[in-house]
């Protein structure tokens, strides 16, 4: 018997008659011309922002920066976000912007958090957490990298990247944060409605009675808990997660809560984890309000 799956795949024909977008600027009319009705792009047309201002221009790193500032922890709420419940569909929190001018690791060292290759004794625990998590991973060999480790707000968050060896290259193929968590839950995956549930098999649904986000989102687990009932039932959790583009994956594992996305890490993703994870904890302790 053939599987959803198994109509997706081994399809001779598959992209036949694909065309490269004409937005995208060749194969989008005949013989790589735009389309009568839209003037084609100046020559040097490039994105903006693909280069960088010229030097006279620049003063500093951050020269040519027209984006948000860099956050900061005295900036008002989680790392500047400002009070839980109230972010727009509008926040930063997915695609790359101005925003991400400076490595996840520059800007964890500003924010007083460490750094570890993932190899040390300190780093066991997360290898259980890539083991764990609810996607498919590329290479048996996946393992953790480039971990930093500080604190938002009132929790201690760990936060890295998913690596494997292509070749003689490393390759980043998910970005984890975690929180350790004083309940023990039981094993549990709170997911998009609409990604494919990798692992899911012989779980629970638990509903929030919220239709919208019902159908949205989707928190399976091993058994029925009270604890995780009672973040069902948070609606400033439940709001958080519904202004998302639902992209990411939560799921329980080795003490911790955690959140992956199939990115490497960058300053507004660990900024992101970190608001919701913080939401989870607070809901799961019963602690309405917000997170600064």
């Amino acid at each position: 018997m053939s599987s959803d799956r198994d109509r997706f795949d081994d399809r001779g024909d598959e992209g036949s008659g694909w065309q490269e977008p004409a937005h995208l600027g060749q194969g989008g009319g005949q013989g790589g011309q735009p389309p009568a009705d839209r003037p084609a792009e100046p020559a040097g047309w490039e994105p903006p922002g693909w280069s960088l201002p010229p030097a006279e221009q620049r003063d500093g790193q951050d020269a040519g920066y027209t984006g948000p500032p860099p956050t900061s922890p005295s900036a008002g709420g989680l790392f500047g976000w400002g009070r839980r419940g109230t972010p727009s569909a509008s926040d930063p929190y997915v695609d790359r912007d101005p925003g991400d001018w400076t490595t996840a690791q520059e800007w964890a060292a500003r924010q007083g958090w460490t750094y570890s290759d993932g190899a040390g004794p300190q780093d066991a625990v997360l290898q259980e957490l890539v083991a764990t998590a609810p996607v498919r991973r590329i290479s048996k060999d996946s393992h953790p990298v480039d971990v930093l480790r500080g604190r938002a707000g009132t929790i201690d968050l760990v936060a890295f990247d998913v690596a494997y060896r292509s070749g003689r290259v490393q390759q980043v193929q998910y970005a984890i944060t975690a929180a350790p968590t004083l309940l023990a839950l039981p094993r549990m995956r709170l997911t998009p409605a609409r990604f494919w549930r990798h692992g899911g098999g012989g779980l629970l649904h638990l509903p929030s009675g919220d239709a919208e986000f019902d159908s949205r989102w989707l928190l399976l687990t091993e058994q029925d808990s009270p604890d995780l009932r009672r973040v069902l039932q948070d609606a400033g959790f439940r709001g958080l997660l519904l202004d998302t583009d639902d992209g990411d994956d939560f799921w329980t594992a080795a003490g911790h809560i955690a959140a992956i996305r199939p990115d490497g890490h960058r300053p507004l993703l660990i900024e992101h984890h970190a608001r919701l994870l913080g939401a989870f904890l607070s809901a799961l302790a019963g602690v309405p309000g917000d997170l600064g």
